[in-house]
């Protein structure tokens, strides 16, 4: 099933904008969409869309709108099919509307090969290290980077933590 123009167009004026998004289109999402939809050839090249993007959109503007939009898709078409055609304009439409959302080919992945594997396993962390990571891996934060002070009276790992009140209260029920 295609989607509508419509769709493509708000598929794209948000891609990058992070979870608000975005309702125009900027022309570096101009340029992704002609490229996304393979329609740059010899006589529709990256320098003629970018022109495009110039003739549509407002005066000192930096987006597209919607209606703006469909007029760079019409000279998209004048410019690849020699003509801005009804039927030109459908192929070029038909084209946008066909195949997935924007695309991520090339985007940089964590790398996980060789040494990389070893030191970024949180299981074999040893000293102040360790205590920066829970059992499964996840940091935990400022917990686990701050030293804070233990004002309870007792020394480190001591095993009868807390046990002084509670004697004294013993104690204090015998007399």
């Amino acid at each position: 099933m295609s989607k509508s123009l419509q769709d493509v167009f708000k598929e794209y004026c948000s891609f990058g904008k992070g979870a608000k998004g975005a309702s125009e289109l900027d022309n570096k999402n101009w340029s992704k969409l002609v490229k996304d939809k393979g329609l740059i050839d010899k006589k529709l090249n990256t320098t003629e869309v970018d022109m495009i993007f110039t003739r549509c959109k407002a005066k000192g503007g930096r987006t597209l709108t919607f209606a703006q939009f469909e007029m760079a898709i019409k000279q998209a078409a004048k410019a690849k099919y020699g003509s801005d055609s009804d039927e030109n304009v459908q192929k070029v439409k038909d084209k946008v509307c066909s195949g997935g959302g924007p695309a991520t080919v090339g985007a940089t992945k964590a790398m996980k090969a060789g040494g990389v594997d070893r030191l970024t396993d949180t299981s074999k962390y040893t000293g102040s290290h360790k205590e920066r990571f829970d059992e499964s891996g996840k940091g935990k934060g400022m917990e686990g980077r701050v030293d804070k002070a233990d004002t309870s009276g007792y020394v480190g790992a001591y095993k009868g933590e807390g046990t002084y009140d509670k004697k004294m209260n013993r104690a204090g029920d015998k007399t």
